[in-house]
Parts: structure tokens; C-alpha cells; sequence
């Protein structure tokens, strides 16, 4: 989204912006001797290629060229860190506790969209809202929302089932577009018992408002966005509140609407919740979990209205459009790969097989999670297709990094670590990680499920970084993603159900499917940027034998 910031504001911005870079770098430490690529303008240094590029695209080659450790300019010179590394990776998301901190700017847009949320905090405070939080994504508390998983994708398979009837038995559909839908539904049932009527299309006014919001908001941004973006890391917070919730810029009077709907209606069930548990009912949804847990006497054992709020904000984003796109994703990498689809597809069946020789009309998730390809698939695409490509950190006090594999500086020594001053921008590559050779292979760029499984283990045992199969696609350490097993559940449940009754082939512009950076990784055709993220992929009911 290019927020249309008025002129003035931008270079008014950027000249504060410069002449406080400029008192930065007399009084910080150099990163000079680690080896980047050059900047493309002292304005905007590396950073067009980043966010007008291909998702990861810039990463891959420069860690190919530059290794784990990568500097980069930001606009007016300034030096900035990339990081793939995963020694120094475990240690910022881990080891080093809260000393690297998101950046102030980026926490301000992201209350913005959630409010004073788990993601947008940091410190004791995280730490308490996270104690907090986890009971209600355990393993059991999450496993108990299959059948709200099932009764979702159920509803998408007769619906997809009627489309491609109506075509002749063959239709292009526009799979993110469901998809979404399918785990926006899943979210407000599983997480608030709130029905958006997603699917169905219904008069839902927040659920029309949280469909496609990373797209429309944040995708395909100009070179001033690019700027303006850049820049707002020198801007102080509080006028960077002051900004957001007052600037009458298209994009961001979005968020905000979409904010306040939110507010309202979680202010509803919040309220609603609370009277069922003083009435001494009470339901298994994530919000009646926190509620149940908020009647403590212990005000630190409590979450307040406020964040209680955020939490429902931060749910509703973070859990309907990441598995969205990493559903999207997978389907198209099976589509592309149709030995390895039928391969899915057969394993599937022959557990459909046992489940009715047991004399169950169903699968249980137990059968689910037993399906050894099925499981490699979805690994293999999260680590391909990081929905989220990059997360950024600040150095909160002079640090050293340790390195997994040394670097050549340009003065030619050979480094196993690197000093970085305080206040140092820090980009953590999730794509780069993802798919660096020394963890991966050689064919870290490919698509290939059987590295998941024994007949071809590459996967290397160095440093373990990630909660899923040593992913960073979850984040890690203190601040790993919480509603990881909420998700692999739910991604499962639809990927098989998908995967059993329908075929998946590609489609003119499937094949010219590009990867764009919009706070997620979304998929859109190129050439084709105005019709906004989609997936067109060709869908047929898959012949049974």
C-alpha cells in the first residue's frame, strides 16, 4: 500500500532523518570491514531491492556472494546487518534473551493493526503476556479444535465440489481467495466462537475487513513508500502514533476502521464470555481460556481490557492469513508436481482405507498427524515459503555475534564472530535461512518433501533454530510464534481434505506466480499487480479408483 504521505511530510521527515544519521555514525562503531553489495542511491541504499523485489530473491544472492552476515546501506548511508547465519540467529532469537528488540517504528505500525498485543510488546511485558497466553495453546487445549477444522473444510470441499460441477467438472479457482475465507472462519470459530461467515460470504462487516488486509495494505509499494518507510525509524514514536492514527492517507484510514470494528466486537464477546463463566458455562474457544483465566485475584496473573483486545486483533491477523498463504503455497507446489500430488493423494487414501477397516467413517487426528509424506509436504513447503520473509531486531546494547561458518571481511581476515554497536538494524533473512545449504543441501531451492523423510535425510543437526523441524518459518526462542500447533492442525486438516477430493493443476497465470513482500509473502501474477494477491490454479475432483 503506498499510503500517499503528502510531500512535506516525507522530505520534512527525511531532513531530520539526516542530519540524525549523520550524528549516528560519528558516534557508533563502524561495520565497514563486513562485506555487502553496493547501494543502489544514498537515498534509499539496498533497500528498494528489498521491498519493490521478489521475496527473498536479494537474501539468496547475497548470501551466496557474502555469506551468513551481510551489510547493507539504508537510506542516507547508514549500515544495516542481514542475517542467515544460524549460530547468530539462535543467538538473537534465544540466547540473548530481549537484547535485540523489535524496532520502535515497526512496533508502532503493528499496533496499528493489533493494538498492545504479544507481538507488539517486548521485555517483562511480553514475558508476562506470553506466560499468560500459552495455556491456551497447549497441546491439548489445540488438538480439541479438529472438529472446528474439519467443519470448515467440509463446508470448503461442497462448496468447491459445487463450483467445479457447475464448470463442467473442471473450474479455475482462485485458491488464496478461499483459502482465506476457509481460515478466517476457522480462526473466529476455533479461537472466539464468533461466526465470520467467510465462506458463505455473509453481511459480516469485520470479516470483509480483515480479508486480504496485508495485500491491499502493504504490497507493490512505490519508491517515496520505500522512503518513507525507511525513514520513520528516526521518527519518535509518539509522533509516529500521532501520524497513523491522524494521517488521512487511503491505506492507513483502513487500518484504522479495521482496528475499531475489531474493538467493538471484541468488546462484545469479551463481555459475553465473562457472563457465561460467572454463569458457570464455559467453552473451549481461546478466548474463554484467557477470560477463565483472567478472574485471578492476582492482578499480574491478569491481562487487562486492553490486551486483552490486542490479543484478539493479533489472533484474527496472524491466524488466518499466514496459513492461508502457506496452504496456498503448498497447493501450488503439488500443482507443479503432480507425481508428488498423486503420491499425497495415495497416502491419504490407504489411510482412509485403515480408518474404515477399524469401522470409523472418519479420520482422527491421530491419523492425520501419522502420515509421514503428508507431514514432509507441509514442512517443506513452510520452509520454501516462509509467509513471513524477514524479521527485523535492534541492537539494545554493544553485542558480539557469533558466527556458524566464518566470514572473509573486506580487509581479508577470516571472522568466526562479529561486533555490532548498539542501535544496529538488524534483518533476519527467514528465506535465506531457510534455504542455506549448509543446513539444507545443495538443493536447498528445490522443492523436495523427501528430505523430511529417512530414505533422504539432509536435513543437518547444526544449530537448531526453529519449533517446527528447525524452521525459522515459526520464529524462534522467547519469541516463537505461540499458535504453531494451532496451525499445523488446521493446515493438515485442510491440506488433507483438499488433497483427497480434488486434483490441482496449474494455469496460464499460475505458471507466471511471483512472491511479493507485504508484511506476509503473498502471491500475485505478474503483470498483473492491480488484481491484487491470488493463486489461480486449475480444480478437478480427483478420480478414485
Amino acid at each position: 500500500m503506498d499510503f500517499n504521505f503528502p510531500s512535506i511530510y516525507v522530505f520534512g521527515f527525511g531532513g531530520l532523518a539526516f542530519i540524525f544519521v549523520v550524528i549516528v555514525r560519528f558516534c557508533r562503531n563502524s561495520l565497514s570491514d563486513i562485506p555487502g553489495p553496493k547501494p543502489e542511491s544514498f537515498l534509499l541504499g539496498n533497500m528498494r531491492q528489498l521491498q519493490q523485489g521478489k521475496a527473498g530473491e536479494a537474501d539468496f544472492q547475497w548470501m551466496n556472494t557474502y555469506g551468513g552476515i551481510i551489510r547493507i546501506k539504508i537510506p542516507f548511508g547508514e549500515d544495516a546487518l542481514i542475517v542467515t547465519d544460524p549460530k547468530a540467529l539462535q543467538y538473537i532469537l534465544s540466547t540473548s534473551g530481549y537484547s535485540f528488540i523489535k524496532p520502535l517504528d515497526l512496533v508502532e505500525i503493528a499496533r496499528a493493526l493489533m493494538g498492545v498485543g504479544l507481538v507488539t510488546v517486548d521485555g517483562d511485558v511480553h514475558k508476562r503476556q506470553r506466560k499468560l497466553m500459552l495455556p491456551a495453546f497447549g497441546t491439548p487445549e489445540t488438538k480439541a479444535f479438529f472438529p472446528v477444522f474439519r467443519s470448515v473444510s467440509e463446508q470448503l470441499i461442497s462448496m468447491w465440489n459445487e463450483s467445479v460441477s457447475n464448470e463442467g467438472g473442471r473450474a479455475v479457482l482462485d485458491v488464496l481467495s478461499w483459502l482465506n475465507r476457509a481460515a478466517l472462519d476457522a480462526v473466529g470459530e476455533a479461537a472466539f466462537d464468533y461466526k465470520f461467515g467467510a465462506l458463505h460470504e455473509s453481511d459480516n462487516e469485520l470479516g470483509r475487513a480483515y480479508n486480504n488486509l496485508f495485500a491491499d495494505a502493504f504490497a507493490t509499494p512505490s519508491a517515496l513508500k520505500v522512503f518513507a518507510d525507511s525513514t520513520t525509524k528516526w521518527i519518535p514514536p509518539s509522533v509516529l502514533r500521532v501520524i497513523y492514527k491522524n494521517l488521512p492517507a487511503p491505506g492507513l484510514k483502513r487500518i484504522r476502521s479495521t482496528y475499531a470494528l475489531a474493538e467493538k466486537v471484541a468488546r462484545h464477546l469479551v463481555e459475553s464470555k465473562r457472563e457465561s463463566f460467572l454463569r458457570g458455562k464455559s467453552s473451549r474457544d481461546v478466548l474463554s481460556i484467557l477470560v477463565h483465566a483472567n478472574s485471578s485475584t492476582n492482578p499480574a496473573a491478569r491481562l487487562s481490557e486492553s490486551e486483552m483486545y490486542a490479543q484478539m486483533r493479533t489472533m484474527i491477523l496472524a491466524g488466518h492469513e499466514t496459513s492461508a498463504n502457506s496452504l496456498t503455497w503448498t497447493l501450488w507446489e503439488l500443482a507443479k508436481n503432480p507425481k508428488m500430488q498423486l503420491r499425497l493423494r495415495r497416502e491419504i487414501r490407504d489411510a482412509e482405507v485403515a480408518v474404515r477397516q477399524r469401522g470409523d467413517s472418519e479420520f482422527r487426528l491421530v491419523d492425520i498427524e501419522a502420515m509421514a509424506y503428508l507431514q514432509a509436504v507441509l514442512k517443506e513447503s513452510l520452509r520454501l515459503h516462509p509467509v513471513v520473509p524477514q524479521m527485523q531486531r535492534e541492537a539494545s546494547k554493544d553485542d558480539v555475534l557469533p558466527l556458524h561458518k566464518p566470514i572473509r571481511t573486506n580487509s581479508g581476515k577470516l571472522v568466526s564472530e562479529v561486533p555490532i554497536p548498539k542501535g544496529t538494524q538488524l534483518i533476519l533473512s527467514v528465506a535465506g535461512y531457510n534455504r542455506h545449504p549448509d543446513v539444507w543441501g545443495l538443493d536447498a531451492h528445490s522443492f523436495n518433501p523427501d528430505r523430511w523423510l529417512g530414505n533422504d535425510a539432509k536435513i543437518s543437526k547444526i544449530p537448531a533454530v526453529g519449533v517446527v523441524g528447525n524452521l525459522l518459518t515459526f520464529s524462534s526462542g522467547i519469541r516463537s510464534c505461540i499458535g504453531w500447533r494451532f496451525a499445523m492442525i488446521e493446515m493438515q486438516t485442510l491440506l488433507v481434505d483438499l488433497i483427497n477430493n480434488f486434483e490441482f493443476s496449474p494455469t496460464a497465470d499460475s505458471t507466471k506466480i511471483i512472491r511479493l513482500p507485504a508484511m506476509v509473502m503473498v502471491p500475485m501474477v505478474e503483470g498483473k499487480y492491480n488484481e491484487g494477491a491470488q493463486m489461480p490454479l486449475m480444480v478437478s475432483v480427483a478420480a478414485r479408483d
